[in-house]
């Protein structure tokens, strides 16, 4: 029952409603009670629980499922600065998790023109093209899509190498930095399914081209992260006019 105070009452539900799963009187993924169950034992009308409910779900604490319930979302395992560069395989060890690479393909193609201007190769023949999923305690995570110039790589195989960094690094290529554009996906028909997402659970698409310590781009990825599963945040500085 809630205590009444000064506030709104819809913002003394969300507070108590947060209270109950961190006290985990509600536990991740499990359905709360119906809306009129929970009012009823709340104290308050079905109007305010529902707007409760509703900035609940902007704020990723529920999943709210059209005709079937609502869900306490699962916590991110994976929490990682953006400004900070972290190969997939980190991130998952940072968690304490063990990474795990499952490949799907790989092969040679000739380079296209986005290619030769992302690479800032115009000479550039052809591309490699990996793609894999990445796993944390074999469970799928992870999908990525990375494209390197086929010259880069001379006459080292590609194939069954875990970390993507680790590998350029072995044949002397360091990545110093990378561009990123982080782009919110829905349910993806090829790739939800691979990373056994439900419809409702949303991907997160980081674009990046990576460069070495002279500013050479030298790496090109997709990865789609399982928006339940990673995290990004970033550091933001106000800048004086």
């Amino acid at each position: 029952m809630i205590k009444a105070d000064s506030r709104p009452l819809y913002l003394q539900v969300i507070d108590k409603i947060k209270e109950d799963i961190d006290q985990q009187i509600f536990k991740e993924g499990e359905k709360l009670p119906s809306e009129f169950e929970l009012s009823k034992q709340l104290g308050v009308s079905r109007a305010t629980l529902r707007e409760a409910l509703r900035i609940l779900e902007d704020e990723g604490v529920v999943l709210r499922r059209h005709g079937v319930g609502t869900f306490v979302h699962s916590k991110p395992l994976f929490s990682s600065g953006i400004e900070e560069l972290y190969s997939v395989s980190d991130m998952i060890a940072n968690a304490n998790k063990e990474p795990g690479t499952i490949f799907l393909s790989s092969f040679v193609e000739e380079a296209t023109e986005d290619d030769k201007v992302r690479f800032d190769e115009e000479t550039m023949e052809n591309c490699v093209v990996i793609e894999r999923v990445r796993t944390a305690d074999d469970e799928p995570v992870v999908y990525c899509l990375d494209r390197i110039p086929e010259e880069m790589l001379g006459k080292h195989s590609i194939h069954e190498i875990g970390s993507i960094f680790k590998f350029l690094e072995s044949i002397g290529h360091n990545i110093s930095y990378a561009v990123t554009t982080i782009v919110p996906v829905g349910y993806h028909d090829k790739i939800s399914p691979i990373l056994n997402c439900e419809p409702e659970t949303s991907l997160l698409l980081l674009k990046q081209m990576h460069y070495d310590e002279s500013d050479q781009p030298i790496l090109f990825s997709l990865n789609y992260f399982r928006a339940d599963k990673f995290k990004f945040k970033v550091v933001r500085k106000r800048i004086k006019a």
